[in-house]
Protein backbone atom coordinates (compact mmCIF):
# COMPACT_ATOMS: atom_id res chain seq x y z
CA UNK A 1 0.00 0.00 0.00
CA UNK A 2 1.38 3.37 -0.88
CA UNK A 3 1.92 6.11 1.81
CA UNK A 4 -0.29 8.79 1.37
CA UNK A 5 1.21 12.02 0.53
CA UNK A 6 -0.97 14.49 3.00
CA UNK A 7 -4.04 14.08 5.38
CA UNK A 8 -5.46 17.69 5.63
CA UNK A 9 -7.38 18.24 8.80
CA UNK A 10 -10.28 20.30 10.00
CA UNK A 11 -9.30 20.23 13.66
CA UNK A 12 -12.77 20.22 15.54
CA UNK A 13 -12.83 23.60 17.36
CA UNK A 14 -17.22 23.79 17.63
CA UNK A 15 -17.53 23.30 21.57
CA UNK A 16 -15.02 25.88 22.64
CA UNK A 17 -16.09 28.29 19.61
CA UNK A 18 -20.25 27.74 20.13
CA UNK A 19 -20.80 26.63 22.96
CA UNK A 20 -24.13 25.75 24.07
CA UNK A 21 -25.27 27.25 20.29
CA UNK A 22 -22.67 24.35 18.57
CA UNK A 23 -24.84 20.77 19.07
CA UNK A 24 -28.17 22.28 17.43
CA UNK A 25 -28.20 25.84 15.77
CA UNK A 26 -24.92 26.37 14.37
CA UNK A 27 -24.68 25.62 10.81
CA UNK A 28 -21.66 22.22 10.21
CA UNK A 29 -20.40 23.71 7.09
CA UNK A 30 -17.80 21.78 4.61
CA UNK A 31 -14.39 22.99 5.15
CA UNK A 32 -14.80 24.38 1.42
CA UNK A 33 -10.64 25.72 1.60
CA UNK A 34 -9.37 21.98 2.36
CA UNK A 35 -11.65 20.18 -0.12
CA UNK A 36 -10.20 22.57 -2.58
CA UNK A 37 -6.28 22.24 -1.77
CA UNK A 38 -7.61 18.44 -1.76
CA UNK A 39 -8.69 18.68 -5.48
CA UNK A 40 -5.79 20.76 -6.60
CA UNK A 41 -3.36 18.60 -4.88
CA UNK A 42 -4.73 15.13 -6.49
CA UNK A 43 -5.16 16.26 -10.27
CA UNK A 44 -1.29 17.06 -9.44
CA UNK A 45 -0.70 12.95 -9.06
CA UNK A 46 -0.32 13.97 -4.93
CA UNK A 47 -2.29 11.25 -2.67
CA UNK A 48 -4.78 12.69 -0.05
CA UNK A 49 -7.09 12.30 2.61
CA UNK A 50 -9.46 14.85 4.52
CA UNK A 51 -10.07 14.54 8.12
CA UNK A 52 -13.05 16.64 8.72
CA UNK A 53 -13.04 16.39 12.97
CA UNK A 54 -15.56 18.96 13.08
CA UNK A 55 -18.46 17.02 10.70
CA UNK A 56 -17.40 13.95 12.66
CA UNK A 57 -17.22 15.26 15.71
CA UNK A 58 -13.98 14.09 16.71
CA UNK A 59 -12.01 15.81 19.32
CA UNK A 60 -8.38 15.98 18.85
CA UNK A 61 -7.19 12.73 20.29
CA UNK A 62 -9.21 10.99 18.10
CA UNK A 63 -8.30 13.07 15.18
CA UNK A 64 -4.50 11.87 16.02
CA UNK A 65 -5.50 8.07 15.77
CA UNK A 66 -7.17 8.90 12.92
CA UNK A 67 -3.86 10.53 11.29
CA UNK A 68 -1.80 7.86 12.44
CA UNK A 69 -3.93 5.48 10.36
CA UNK A 70 -3.24 7.29 7.51
CA UNK A 71 0.62 7.45 8.55
CA UNK A 72 1.15 10.34 5.87
CA UNK A 73 3.97 12.66 4.69
CA UNK A 74 2.34 15.56 5.56
CA UNK A 75 -0.10 16.35 7.89
CA UNK A 76 -1.71 20.05 7.05
CA UNK A 77 -3.95 21.61 9.40
CA UNK A 78 -6.52 24.07 8.38
CA UNK A 79 -7.08 27.59 9.91
CA UNK A 80 -10.28 29.17 8.18
CA UNK A 81 -13.73 28.05 7.53
CA UNK A 82 -16.49 28.54 5.08
CA UNK A 83 -16.66 32.42 6.21
CA UNK A 84 -12.72 32.93 6.15
CA UNK A 85 -12.96 36.57 7.98
CA UNK A 86 -14.03 35.65 10.95
CA UNK A 87 -13.41 31.61 11.30
CA UNK A 88 -9.84 31.55 11.34
CA UNK A 89 -8.48 32.91 14.41
CA UNK A 90 -10.95 31.54 16.61
CA UNK A 91 -9.31 27.78 15.49
CA UNK A 92 -6.19 28.08 16.78
CA UNK A 93 -6.72 26.55 19.93
CA UNK A 94 -7.54 23.63 18.34
CA UNK A 95 -5.18 23.47 15.68
CA UNK A 96 -2.44 24.48 18.55
CA UNK A 97 -3.58 21.71 20.67
CA UNK A 98 -3.33 19.30 17.54
CA UNK A 99 0.01 19.87 16.55
CA UNK A 100 0.96 19.55 20.35
CA UNK A 101 -0.81 15.85 20.44
CA UNK A 102 0.72 14.81 16.86
CA UNK A 103 4.08 15.37 18.58
CA UNK A 104 3.16 13.90 21.86
CA UNK A 105 2.72 10.81 20.20
CA UNK A 106 5.39 11.19 18.00
CA UNK A 107 3.86 11.09 14.63
CA UNK A 108 6.25 11.37 11.78
CA UNK A 109 5.17 12.93 9.86
CA UNK A 110 5.25 16.20 8.78
CA UNK A 111 3.43 18.88 9.84
CA UNK A 112 2.16 22.51 7.64
CA UNK A 113 -0.43 24.98 8.96
CA UNK A 114 -2.21 27.47 6.61
CA UNK A 115 -5.14 29.39 6.81
CA UNK A 116 -5.72 33.52 7.43
CA UNK A 117 -4.36 33.50 11.65
CA UNK A 118 -1.11 31.61 10.30
CA UNK A 119 -0.78 34.03 7.02
CA UNK A 120 -1.09 37.19 9.37
CA UNK A 121 0.77 36.15 12.19
CA UNK A 122 3.55 33.87 10.66
CA UNK A 123 6.07 34.62 13.07
CA UNK A 124 4.36 34.67 15.96
CA UNK A 125 2.81 31.24 14.96
CA UNK A 126 5.82 29.33 13.69
CA UNK A 127 7.11 30.39 17.45
CA UNK A 128 4.87 29.72 19.57
CA UNK A 129 3.14 26.32 18.28
CA UNK A 130 5.97 24.83 16.29
CA UNK A 131 5.00 23.03 13.04
CA UNK A 132 7.32 22.33 10.85
CA UNK A 133 6.22 24.47 7.87
CA UNK A 134 3.71 27.59 7.61
CA UNK A 135 2.04 28.51 4.14
CA UNK A 136 1.39 32.80 4.03
CA UNK A 137 -1.26 33.39 1.35
CA UNK A 138 -3.45 30.94 -0.11
CA UNK A 139 -1.40 28.17 -0.41
CA UNK A 140 -2.42 25.83 -3.48
CA UNK A 141 0.89 25.84 -5.28
CA UNK A 142 2.66 26.64 -1.80
CA UNK A 143 2.01 23.20 -0.37
CA UNK A 144 2.41 21.28 -3.91
CA UNK A 145 6.12 22.45 -3.99
CA UNK A 146 6.83 21.56 -0.62
CA UNK A 147 5.31 18.30 -1.37
CA UNK A 148 6.97 17.65 -4.59
CA UNK A 149 10.61 18.65 -3.22
CA UNK A 150 10.65 16.75 -0.29
CA UNK A 151 9.49 13.14 -2.34
CA UNK A 152 12.65 13.92 -4.75
CA UNK A 153 14.95 15.08 -1.75
CA UNK A 154 13.97 13.48 2.05
CA UNK A 155 17.70 15.96 3.02
CA UNK A 156 16.46 19.22 1.52
CA UNK A 157 18.67 22.14 3.51
CA UNK A 158 16.81 25.10 1.98
CA UNK A 159 13.41 25.37 0.81
CA UNK A 160 12.95 28.06 -1.83
CA UNK A 161 9.25 28.04 -2.29
CA UNK A 162 7.42 31.54 -2.62
CA UNK A 163 5.00 31.33 0.91
CA UNK A 164 6.54 29.07 2.27
CA UNK A 165 8.02 29.59 6.11
CA UNK A 166 9.97 27.31 8.81
CA UNK A 167 12.56 27.71 11.24
CA UNK A 168 16.08 26.85 11.23
CA UNK A 169 18.45 26.84 13.98
CA UNK A 170 15.71 29.02 15.76
CA UNK A 171 15.78 31.83 12.91
CA UNK A 172 12.52 32.57 10.58
CA UNK A 173 13.09 31.12 7.30
CA UNK A 174 10.40 33.52 5.21
CA UNK A 175 9.46 33.50 1.33
CA UNK A 176 6.96 35.86 0.95
CA UNK A 177 3.39 35.21 0.16
CA UNK A 178 2.44 32.39 -2.12
CA UNK A 179 1.69 32.42 -5.56
CA UNK A 180 -1.99 32.87 -5.80
CA UNK A 181 -4.22 31.34 -8.81
CA UNK A 182 -4.96 33.40 -11.33
CA UNK A 183 -7.42 31.44 -13.08
CA UNK A 184 -9.69 30.00 -10.98
CA UNK A 185 -11.60 27.87 -13.59
CA UNK A 186 -7.52 25.81 -13.03
CA UNK A 187 -9.03 24.70 -9.48
CA UNK A 188 -11.42 21.35 -9.99
CA UNK A 189 -14.24 20.69 -8.21
CA UNK A 190 -13.97 20.62 -4.41
CA UNK A 191 -12.67 17.06 -3.34
CA UNK A 192 -16.33 16.20 -2.53
CA UNK A 193 -15.77 12.35 -2.29
CA UNK A 194 -13.19 13.04 0.63
CA UNK A 195 -15.72 14.85 2.84
CA UNK A 196 -18.46 13.27 4.76
CA UNK A 197 -21.35 14.55 2.89
CA UNK A 198 -23.96 13.01 4.76
CA UNK A 199 -23.11 15.11 7.97
CA UNK A 200 -23.25 18.93 7.26
CA UNK A 201 -25.87 20.97 8.13
CA UNK A 202 -27.19 23.97 7.40
CA UNK A 203 -27.62 27.07 9.74
CA UNK A 204 -30.49 27.28 11.27
CA UNK A 205 -32.17 30.53 9.81
CA UNK A 206 -31.54 28.98 5.90
CA UNK A 207 -34.28 26.28 6.69
CA UNK A 208 -36.77 28.42 8.40
CA UNK A 209 -40.14 26.76 7.58
CA UNK A 210 -38.37 23.60 6.88
CA UNK A 211 -36.33 23.07 9.78
CA UNK A 212 -36.17 19.32 9.26
CA UNK A 213 -33.90 19.70 6.16
CA UNK A 214 -30.90 20.93 7.10
CA UNK A 215 -29.01 18.22 6.70
CA UNK A 216 -28.58 18.60 2.59
CA UNK A 217 -26.44 20.95 2.53
CA UNK A 218 -23.38 22.24 0.40
CA UNK A 219 -21.13 25.00 -0.19
CA UNK A 220 -19.91 26.53 -4.03
CA UNK A 221 -17.85 29.72 -4.77
CA UNK A 222 -18.07 32.01 -8.04
CA UNK A 223 -15.47 34.24 -6.69
CA UNK A 224 -12.21 34.29 -4.28
CA UNK A 225 -11.26 37.97 -2.05
CA UNK A 226 -13.59 41.23 -1.73
CA UNK A 227 -12.51 44.61 -3.69
CA UNK A 228 -13.55 46.24 -0.63
CA UNK A 229 -11.65 47.13 2.56
CA UNK A 230 -12.95 47.52 5.57
CA UNK A 231 -11.15 47.91 8.52
CA UNK A 232 -12.46 44.97 10.64
CA UNK A 233 -11.94 42.40 7.84
CA UNK A 234 -9.25 40.59 7.51
CA UNK A 235 -9.59 37.94 4.48
CA UNK A 236 -7.15 40.07 2.59
CA UNK A 237 -4.58 38.28 4.57
CA UNK A 238 -5.14 34.90 2.77
CA UNK A 239 -4.55 36.90 -0.39
CA UNK A 240 -1.72 38.57 -0.28
CA UNK A 241 -2.35 41.23 1.79
CA UNK A 242 -4.21 43.25 -1.24
CA UNK A 243 -7.92 43.82 -1.86
CA UNK A 244 -8.81 42.41 -4.94
CA UNK A 245 -11.25 39.67 -6.32
CA UNK A 246 -11.11 36.60 -8.97
CA UNK A 247 -13.85 35.30 -10.87
CA UNK A 248 -14.79 31.61 -11.60
CA UNK A 249 -16.69 30.72 -14.88
CA UNK A 250 -20.38 30.62 -14.10
CA UNK A 251 -20.80 28.00 -15.88
CA UNK A 252 -18.27 25.89 -13.63
CA UNK A 253 -19.89 26.93 -10.73
CA UNK A 254 -23.26 25.39 -12.28
CA UNK A 255 -21.64 22.33 -13.49
CA UNK A 256 -20.57 21.96 -9.53
CA UNK A 257 -24.15 22.58 -8.53
CA UNK A 258 -25.58 20.14 -11.38
CA UNK A 259 -22.83 17.75 -9.84
CA UNK A 260 -24.07 18.18 -6.07
CA UNK A 261 -27.63 17.64 -6.87
CA UNK A 262 -27.60 14.49 -8.98
CA UNK A 263 -24.33 13.20 -6.18
CA UNK A 264 -25.72 14.20 -2.88
CA UNK A 265 -29.41 15.37 -3.04
CA UNK A 266 -28.50 19.17 -2.29
CA UNK A 267 -30.89 20.93 -1.33
CA UNK A 268 -29.45 23.70 0.54
CA UNK A 269 -26.78 26.06 -0.76
CA UNK A 270 -24.36 28.70 0.22
CA UNK A 271 -22.55 30.86 -2.30
CA UNK A 272 -19.77 31.21 -0.58
CA UNK A 273 -18.41 34.50 -1.92
CA UNK A 274 -17.47 37.95 -0.26
CA UNK A 275 -19.93 39.30 -2.24
CA UNK A 276 -21.83 37.55 -4.58
CA UNK A 277 -24.42 40.61 -5.45
CA UNK A 278 -21.44 42.76 -6.96
CA UNK A 279 -21.97 42.74 -10.75
CA UNK A 280 -24.87 42.70 -12.57
CA UNK A 281 -24.08 40.47 -15.40
CA UNK A 282 -22.64 38.04 -13.81
CA UNK A 283 -25.50 37.85 -11.13
CA UNK A 284 -28.00 37.98 -14.07
CA UNK A 285 -25.84 35.00 -15.73
CA UNK A 286 -26.00 32.43 -13.06
CA UNK A 287 -29.12 33.20 -12.29
CA UNK A 288 -30.69 31.96 -15.70
CA UNK A 289 -28.85 29.24 -15.74
CA UNK A 290 -30.21 27.97 -12.31
CA UNK A 291 -33.93 29.05 -13.35
CA UNK A 292 -33.10 27.15 -16.62
CA UNK A 293 -32.64 23.94 -14.63
CA UNK A 294 -35.24 24.64 -12.05
CA UNK A 295 -33.75 22.67 -8.99
CA UNK A 296 -35.79 24.49 -6.48
CA UNK A 297 -32.48 24.57 -4.35
CA UNK A 298 -32.79 27.02 -1.50
CA UNK A 299 -29.46 29.43 -1.46
CA UNK A 300 -28.03 32.08 0.12
CA UNK A 301 -25.72 34.58 -0.77
CA UNK A 302 -23.95 37.54 0.73
CA UNK A 303 -24.86 41.12 -0.99
CA UNK A 304 -24.16 44.91 -0.11
CA UNK A 305 -26.30 47.77 0.34
CA UNK A 306 -25.06 49.90 -2.47
CA UNK A 307 -24.56 47.13 -4.73
CA UNK A 308 -27.78 45.55 -5.54
CA UNK A 309 -31.27 46.80 -7.60
CA UNK A 310 -34.64 46.04 -7.88
CA UNK A 311 -33.89 43.84 -11.06
CA UNK A 312 -30.95 41.81 -9.93
CA UNK A 313 -33.18 40.81 -7.11
CA UNK A 314 -36.03 39.67 -9.09
CA UNK A 315 -33.77 37.40 -11.02
CA UNK A 316 -31.93 36.28 -7.95
CA UNK A 317 -35.34 35.26 -6.00
CA UNK A 318 -36.59 33.49 -9.46
CA UNK A 319 -33.14 31.19 -9.56
CA UNK A 320 -33.85 30.37 -5.80
CA UNK A 321 -31.75 32.56 -3.91
CA UNK A 322 -34.44 32.76 -0.96
CA UNK A 323 -31.61 35.00 1.53
CA UNK A 324 -29.72 37.54 1.10
CA UNK A 325 -26.96 38.66 3.76
CA UNK A 326 -26.59 42.15 3.96
CA UNK A 327 -23.55 43.94 6.10
CA UNK A 328 -25.46 46.73 7.34
CA UNK A 329 -22.76 47.22 10.80
CA UNK A 330 -24.20 50.30 12.37
CA UNK A 331 -27.25 52.25 12.74
CA UNK A 332 -24.94 55.29 12.59
CA UNK A 333 -23.76 56.52 9.50
CA UNK A 334 -20.71 58.50 10.94
CA UNK A 335 -20.31 54.92 12.33
CA UNK A 336 -20.02 52.91 9.57
CA UNK A 337 -18.06 55.68 7.63
CA UNK A 338 -15.67 55.18 10.46
CA UNK A 339 -15.05 51.67 9.23
CA UNK A 340 -15.09 52.09 5.31
CA UNK A 341 -18.08 50.36 5.18
CA UNK A 342 -20.26 52.33 2.37
CA UNK A 343 -21.29 55.49 1.93
CA UNK A 344 -25.43 54.83 2.08
CA UNK A 345 -27.67 56.37 4.80
CA UNK A 346 -30.31 55.48 6.43
CA UNK A 347 -33.24 55.92 4.04
CA UNK A 348 -31.39 53.63 1.41
CA UNK A 349 -30.69 51.00 3.86
CA UNK A 350 -34.65 51.20 4.38
CA UNK A 351 -35.41 51.15 0.70
CA UNK A 352 -33.02 47.90 -0.33
CA UNK A 353 -34.46 46.16 2.28
CA UNK A 354 -38.28 46.95 1.38
CA UNK A 355 -36.96 46.24 -1.82
CA UNK A 356 -35.66 42.45 -1.07
CA UNK A 357 -38.69 41.91 0.97
CA UNK A 358 -40.93 42.42 -1.85
CA UNK A 359 -39.67 40.15 -4.38
CA UNK A 360 -39.95 37.69 -1.56
CA UNK A 361 -35.96 37.59 -0.52
CA UNK A 362 -35.71 36.93 3.15
CA UNK A 363 -32.98 39.42 5.21
CA UNK A 364 -29.91 38.28 7.27
CA UNK A 365 -29.27 41.43 8.80
CA UNK A 366 -25.46 41.64 10.21
CA UNK A 367 -24.80 44.29 12.74
CA UNK A 368 -21.66 44.88 14.95
CA UNK A 369 -21.71 46.42 18.43
CA UNK A 370 -18.63 48.43 19.66
CA UNK A 371 -17.12 49.68 16.30
CA UNK A 372 -14.25 52.31 17.41
CA UNK A 373 -16.70 55.45 17.47
CA UNK A 374 -20.15 53.81 19.18
CA UNK A 375 -21.26 54.71 22.15
CA UNK A 376 -24.60 53.93 23.96
CA UNK A 377 -26.64 55.74 22.14
CA UNK A 378 -25.24 54.82 18.52
CA UNK A 379 -25.31 50.92 19.69
CA UNK A 380 -29.07 51.07 20.25
CA UNK A 381 -29.42 53.50 17.11
CA UNK A 382 -28.13 49.99 15.88
CA UNK A 383 -30.48 47.73 17.61
CA UNK A 384 -33.23 50.56 16.48
CA UNK A 385 -32.40 50.03 13.13
CA UNK A 386 -32.70 46.09 13.20
CA UNK A 387 -36.33 46.30 14.75
CA UNK A 388 -37.51 48.48 12.05
CA UNK A 389 -36.08 46.97 9.03
CA UNK A 390 -37.77 43.85 10.33
CA UNK A 391 -35.14 40.73 9.19
CA UNK A 392 -36.25 37.62 9.85
CA UNK A 393 -32.99 37.01 11.26
CA UNK A 394 -29.94 38.94 12.48
CA UNK A 395 -26.46 38.37 12.88
CA UNK A 396 -25.17 40.80 15.95
CA UNK A 397 -21.74 40.76 16.08
CA UNK A 398 -19.07 42.32 18.60
CA UNK A 399 -16.29 44.23 16.96
CA UNK A 400 -13.00 42.49 17.27
CA UNK A 401 -9.40 43.31 16.26
CA UNK A 402 -8.73 40.06 14.03
CA UNK A 403 -5.05 39.58 13.06
CA UNK A 404 -4.91 40.60 9.35
CA UNK A 405 -7.34 43.40 10.20
CA UNK A 406 -6.70 47.31 9.42
CA UNK A 407 -7.79 47.37 13.15
CA UNK A 408 -5.56 44.69 14.43
CA UNK A 409 -2.58 46.94 13.10
CA UNK A 410 -3.73 49.89 14.25
CA UNK A 411 -4.11 48.73 17.53
CA UNK A 412 -1.52 45.60 17.86
CA UNK A 413 0.74 48.34 20.20
CA UNK A 414 -1.79 49.89 22.56
CA UNK A 415 -2.24 48.22 25.70
CA UNK A 416 -5.53 46.43 26.22
CA UNK A 417 -6.78 46.24 22.89
CA UNK A 418 -5.45 42.95 21.33
CA UNK A 419 -5.31 39.68 23.36
CA UNK A 420 -2.93 36.36 22.04
CA UNK A 421 -6.17 34.23 24.05
CA UNK A 422 -7.21 33.23 20.55
CA UNK A 423 -10.79 32.11 22.12
CA UNK A 424 -11.54 35.41 22.77
CA UNK A 425 -12.34 36.05 19.19
CA UNK A 426 -15.01 33.66 19.32
CA UNK A 427 -18.02 35.87 19.16
CA UNK A 428 -20.50 32.93 20.86
CA UNK A 429 -17.36 31.24 23.27
CA UNK A 430 -17.07 32.14 27.02
CA UNK A 431 -13.84 33.42 26.78
CA UNK A 432 -15.06 36.15 24.46
CA UNK A 433 -13.71 39.58 24.74
CA UNK A 434 -14.41 42.29 22.18
CA UNK A 435 -12.75 45.59 21.62
CA UNK A 436 -13.74 48.41 24.12
CA UNK A 437 -14.55 51.67 21.62
CA UNK A 438 -13.73 55.18 22.13
CA UNK A 439 -16.31 55.73 24.94
CA UNK A 440 -17.11 52.25 25.94
CA UNK A 441 -15.52 49.34 27.71
CA UNK A 442 -15.30 45.85 26.46
CA UNK A 443 -17.54 44.12 28.77
CA UNK A 444 -20.25 46.99 28.14
CA UNK A 445 -20.13 46.59 24.06
CA UNK A 446 -20.40 42.29 25.32
CA UNK A 447 -23.26 43.34 27.59
CA UNK A 448 -25.28 45.26 25.31
CA UNK A 449 -24.91 43.04 22.68
CA UNK A 450 -26.36 40.31 24.57
CA UNK A 451 -28.94 42.05 25.80
CA UNK A 452 -29.84 43.41 22.40
CA UNK A 453 -29.94 40.44 20.72
CA UNK A 454 -32.55 38.77 23.42
CA UNK A 455 -34.41 41.80 22.90
CA UNK A 456 -34.58 41.06 19.22
CA UNK A 457 -35.62 37.59 18.98
CA UNK A 458 -38.49 37.60 21.94
CA UNK A 459 -40.23 40.75 20.50
CA UNK A 460 -43.77 39.79 20.07
CA UNK A 461 -43.74 41.82 16.89
CA UNK A 462 -40.75 40.03 15.72
CA UNK A 463 -42.57 36.29 16.57
CA UNK A 464 -46.06 37.01 14.80
CA UNK A 465 -43.65 37.67 11.72
CA UNK A 466 -41.85 34.70 11.93
CA UNK A 467 -44.64 32.36 12.92
CA UNK A 468 -46.85 33.98 9.55
CA UNK A 469 -44.21 33.75 7.16
CA UNK A 470 -42.60 30.28 8.30
CA UNK A 471 -45.45 28.84 10.85
CA UNK A 472 -45.83 27.86 14.30
CA UNK A 473 -42.66 25.40 14.71
CA UNK A 474 -40.15 27.81 13.26
CA UNK A 475 -41.47 30.44 15.92
CA UNK A 476 -41.16 27.84 18.92
CA UNK A 477 -37.71 27.06 17.54
CA UNK A 478 -36.92 30.64 18.14
CA UNK A 479 -38.32 30.85 21.63
CA UNK A 480 -36.23 27.49 22.61
CA UNK A 481 -33.54 29.16 21.26
CA UNK A 482 -33.56 31.79 23.40
CA UNK A 483 -33.76 29.37 26.33
CA UNK A 484 -29.82 28.27 25.80
CA UNK A 485 -27.19 31.17 26.99
CA UNK A 486 -24.23 31.92 26.37
CA UNK A 487 -21.38 32.11 29.16
CA UNK A 488 -19.54 35.03 29.03
CA UNK A 489 -16.51 35.27 31.23
CA UNK A 490 -16.01 39.28 30.98
CA UNK A 491 -19.54 39.80 32.17
CA UNK A 492 -18.87 38.17 35.36
CA UNK A 493 -15.52 39.43 36.20
CA UNK A 494 -15.47 41.98 39.16
CA UNK A 495 -15.05 45.74 38.36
Amino acid sequence: MCKIDIVLVNPNDKKRVYGSLGPSLSGIEPPIWTGLIASFLRTKGVSVKIIDAVAEGWDNAQTVIKVEEYDPLFVGIGVLGANPSASSTPKMPAASELLQLLKENHVLAKTVIYGIHPSALAEETLRNDQPDFLCKGESFYTLLDLIKQLKSDNNVAEYKISGLWYLKDNAVVSNGWGRLVDDLDELPFVAWDLLPMDKYRAHNWHCFGHLDQRHSYAIVYSSLGCPFSCTYCNVKALYNGKAGIRFRSLSKVVEEIDFLVANYGIKNIKIFDELFALKEDRVFEFCRLMIDRDYKVNMWAYARIDTVNDQMLKMMKKAGINWLAYGIEAGSKKVREGVVKGKFDHDRISQVIKMTHDVGINVIGNFMFGLPDDDLDTMQETLDLAMELKCEYVNFYTTMAYPGSVLYEELAGKEGYVSNNWLEYSQFSTETRPLPTKYVSSKDVLSIRDKAFNEYFSNLNYLSMVEEKFGKETADHIKEMLKLKIKRKILQECV
